[in-house]
């Protein structure tokens, strides 16, 4: 097992062209050669995380969060972030981070939350645009069932809740084979023509490779007649936090329970209650103050996230219940995510949890030391 198996599959699951603009996901320190020792899964890759991963002989840590955030000038051991990767250079560890690449997917940091709440009928809350991609691609009447369930084994024509999306058109083709050319039918200097049928699908940008090798590896063409034109559409399986519901509606007292049972919060920041009992709620991982919003133009009634500041509590102007359970807590089943994905995948390899809780806050409830 090379670390390259297990980082190519993670950016399958959570491609790095989601990640935003400011974010550093990756491979982090390291080589992809590197056979693999082991992993171990977790929020922060700190020293600590590093110093565990040595002891139980692990040489790939798979993080959420990048310890490399924004550029090093030097690395002397002065702060956290440089003792960090001292310790993991010096002892051939790579670190790996999927980030906000992975809070975009639907099954990704948010829908972990969900499924820890009971979430049903779920939908991102702020959808992308400029992710997908149309293919046309011209081919023999007789090869179109071909070619299109080629299409979609590679991931084409997948449209929100539905698979196997595509259109058809039927026409004629025209074409010379010229000296040099080795045609599947016609012949070299006679201009030929042929029912042609016109296939498009739509695929996320990511797979554009796989998708073009699919189609020319099922087209019987020497030269495949295709068109690719980027859409201006939303992709729906892709954005920024996520919106679903309840089995059946609870109290807002309840709820706030229930989330400090499941997190295991000894304190929720939230904002007044509406009067409303709580069926629709929004979700995000982290500091998603800047879908408040959003999550109120969904109709939720209550928005569940972190790092929520004094005067963005106004925002809910007492439409919409916002509860700050805490960045830690809010993105802690996200180690549980990453193990259960390598788990699935690689049975046979050791994968770890890690032990130490990264959770830089401490919350002081009156107990003696």
């Amino acid at each position: 097992m090379k670390i390259q198996d297990i980082t190519s599959l993670l950016e399958k699951i959570a491609p790095g062209i989601l990640q935003e603009n400011y974010d550093n996901a990756g491979l982090i320190t390291g080589n992809a050669n590197w056979d693999c020792s082991g992993a171990i899964t977790c929020l922060d890759a700190t020293e600590a995380v590093v110093l565990e991963a040595i002891e139980k002989k692990c040489n790939l840590i798979i993080a959420h969060h990048p310890i490399i955030f924004k550029g090093l000038k030097k690395i002397t051991g002065n702060n956290y972030v440089e003792k960090t990767i001292i310790t993991a250079l010096k002892n051939d560890i790579a670190i790996y981070a999927s980030h906000t690449n992975l809070d975009n997917m639907i099954e990704g940091v948010n829908g972990k939350i969900a499924d820890k709440i009971g979430l049903k009928n779920r939908r991102i809350l702020l959808p992308k645009d400029g992710y997908l991609q149309k293919l046309s691609v011209f081919v023999p009447k007789d090869h179109k069932q071909k070619l299109t369930e080629a299409l979609f084994e590679a991931g084409a024509g997948h449209i929100g809740n539905y698979s196997d999306c595509s259109f058809e058109v039927e026409g004629i083709g025209s074409f010379k084979a010229l000296e040099g050319a080795q045609p599947y039918i016609g012949d070299i200097g006679k201009r030929h023509l042929e029912n042609e049928v016109k296939i498009e699908v739509i695929f996320p940008v990511w797979l554009q490779q796989k998708i073009l090798s699919a189609m020319k590896l099922a087209h019987p063409y020497e030269e495949v007649a295709h068109d690719i034109y980027p859409l201006a559409n939303t992709y729906s399986m892709i954005g920024s936090g996520l919106t679903g519901e309840l089995e059946k509606p609870v109290s807002a007292t309840e709820m706030l329970q229930q989330l400090r049972d499941i997190f295991k919060i000894p304190v929720i920041k939230h904002t007044g209650f509406t009067g409303k009992m709580i069926k629709k709620l929004a979700v995000c991982g982290g500091a998603g103050s800047f879908l408040t919003k959003a999550a109120m133009q969904a109709g939720a009634d209550m928005y569940i996230t972190s790092d929520i500041k004094y005067h963005e509590f106004f925002d809910a102007e007492d439409k919409i219940l916002l509860a700050d359970i805490g960045h830690y807590e809010s993105e802690q089943f996200t180690i549980e995510l990453l193990f259960d994905i390598l788990r699935e995948n690689f049975p046979n390899f050791a994968v770890l949890k890690t032990g130490v809780n990264t959770n830089p806050v401490h919350y002081f409830e009156g107990k003696a030391e």
